[in-house]
């Protein structure tokens, strides 16, 4: 559905993107992740074809989307930081979408009225609190039936409950309609619920661009609590990071965890836990090497 290649862009002599290379299967829910400064937002305005690349190509179902009515209106943009018309309320911004989108369901946007009881659809929006300005966002989006969605800070702002009902909302339109959702926050842990695959950006490049599973399958940490001292792993194995506390020693491993678990039960330790990490411990430990430390926070 997506795919980036060799994308490049300069502002007054700064590179906010170094070449970004990406690529997201239709149906997929892409988690992008990274620092402050990593260019995930102007990499967002690029597929929303906002900026124009100065080198490279971004291709939305196979087609540059920088000045493309045709694919602009398959895709559904909810930001950060919202914008309503002045003196507009939700039916107004109804009439507004219903002109740019084709394929608006004037039907689908009355059934859904229940999922925001707290809305009044004749209340300035502006006047609304931010969390209920986000709810008409994507109330309006959803029923836009885009192909693609794309979210940059998607939940700030609104209850749990709230949360999760959008969430829910979105993953059943994924499972039904194969809308293809790329959303990129800060919070990793809501992002490890519903992602699927996830692209790790650091200073205008993507670094790392995988499934969750199989992040979560090639990195291990394991906890180890031996008498004979510090254990040891055959060559194979990449320890990446190794912290004790008396005789129980915890290491960040690449490599299989199952093999990992049976080399180190033949030194015959107390005990061996083998624990998968976290999307914001995998981010901690990709940014180790990136002018980050790895802090002792994972363990």
């Amino acid at each position: 559905m997506i795919e980036v290649r060799g994308l490049k862009k300069s502002f007054d002599g700064f590179c906010a993107l170094r070449g970004v290379d990406m690529h997201v299967k239709k149906g997929a829910i892409y988690g992008l992740v990274g620092p402050n400064g990593a260019g995930k937002s102007t990499l967002i305005r690029h597929l929303t074809g906002i900026y124009r690349p100065d080198a490279g190509e971004v291709l939305i179902d196979g087609q540059p989307v920088f000045e493309n009515k045709g694919i602009k209106a398959k895709m559904a943009y909810i930001p950060d930081d919202l914008f309503y018309f002045m003196q507009a309320d939700t039916l107004e911004m109804k009439r507004f979408y219903e002109g740019i989108y084709p394929e608006f369901d004037a039907k689908l946007f009355y059934r859904m009225q229940e999922f925001f009881p707290g809305i009044d659809v004749k209340r300035n929006i502006r006047r609304l609190s931010k969390g209920m300005q986000k709810q008409v966002a994507f109330w309006l989006s959803i029923c836009c039936k885009p192909q693609l969605m794309i979210l940059d800070e998607p939940v700030d702002g609104l209850d749990p409950v709230m949360r999760r009902q959008i969430w829910s909302i979105i993953m059943s339109e994924v499972a039904e309609h194969e809308m293809t959702v790329l959303v990129s926050s800060h919070n990793l842990r809501e992002l490890e619920d519903v992602c699927d695959h996830v692209g790790i950006m650091h200073q205008g490049c993507i670094r790392v661009e995988r499934s969750l599973s199989d992040l979560q399958g090639s990195v291990t940490k394991i906890q180890v609590a031996s008498a004979s001292g510090m254990p040891k792993l055959p060559e194979q194995f990449e320890v990446l990071h190794m912290a004790n506390t008396g005789r129980v020693y915890t290491m960040i491993v690449k490599g299989d965890p199952k093999e990992a678990e049976r080399a180190l039960s033949e030194e015959h330790p107390m005990i061996v836990d083998i624990l998968p990490l976290t999307l914001e411990e995998i981010f901690i430990y990709e940014m180790g090497g990136a002018d980050y430390e790895v802090k002792d926070i994972l363990f």
